[in-house]
């Protein structure tokens, strides 16, 4: 049977809880640069135009 006293400290304390661990957890990460990303990408670039140039010649 369940209980029919629910108590919305518990519940509430829970939860202040679970939100704390989820910004702290966030707070944690590094943040991602977007440098390498960048940086792959320029780098893809210039090897194609390389190869292009190379065989239109």
């Amino acid at each position: 049977m369940s209980d029919q006293h629910i108590d919305p400290a518990g519940n509430t304390q829970a939860f202040r809880a679970f939100a704390n661990a989820r910004e702290q957890e966030a707070a944690a990460k590094p943040k991602k640069s977007p440098l390498v990303p960048v940086i792959a990408v320029v780098a893809a670039i210039v090897v194609v135009g390389v190869v292009a140039f190379l065989l239109l010649q």
